[in-house]
């Protein structure tokens, strides 16, 4: 059966709080070291919701990109950060920002839990982003056999963390 929006059910989504920190622009590369809290809606969620969070390492973070206009968004192939050195892919082939939904996911370190703010390290999302859903990083999610990748993807990731 052809695909049909009609049949999806009605997405929504509401974001569960917002990223604060240095960062003002989207700027590909040097995440490795940037610091970011995640200040949860207080209005929906207490202290108790992130009970137990500091017992991990690592998070999962889903955001959304909301500074991306549409006529950044691509939905076919294309040379990753415009680069013609490198070959051109489908948007589903990279992690660039003009993806359809305009959602973003990140693996960062958590550094602390303090009553709904969340301290992490590595996040790629900018002040103000809009958070959707945090999870916490589980060793047994992580890929069970060898990760393969195109060259060109090294090249990319020199200097993004």
């Amino acid at each position: 059966m052809p695909f049909s929006p009609s049949l999806q059910p009605a997405i929504q989504l509401q974001a569960i709080g917002l990223v604060k920190n240095q960062r003002l622009q989207p700027i590909d590369d040097q995440w490795g070291q940037e610091i970011s809290v995640i200040e949860l809606d207080t209005a929906r969620f207490k202290p108790d919701s992130l009970k137990g969070l500091e017992s991990f390492s690592h998070l999962y973070v889903l955001f959304y990109m909301h500074l991306v206009q549409s006529p950044e968004i691509v939905t076919g192939a294309r040379h990753p950060r415009g680069q013609k050195n490198w070959p051109e892919v489908g948007i589903f082939a990279q992690r660039a920002k003009g993806r359809p939904n305009q959602l973003g996911l990140s693996v960062c370190e958590l550094v602390g839990v303090k009553d709904t703010s969340i301290t992490v390290r590595g996040l790629d999302a900018i002040h103000e982003t809009p958070v959707l859903d945090i999870k916490p990083y589980f060793q047994e999610f992580a890929p069970r056999t060898p990760v393969k990748q195109p060259i060109w993807v090294h090249e990319l990731m020199k200097n993004y963390y």
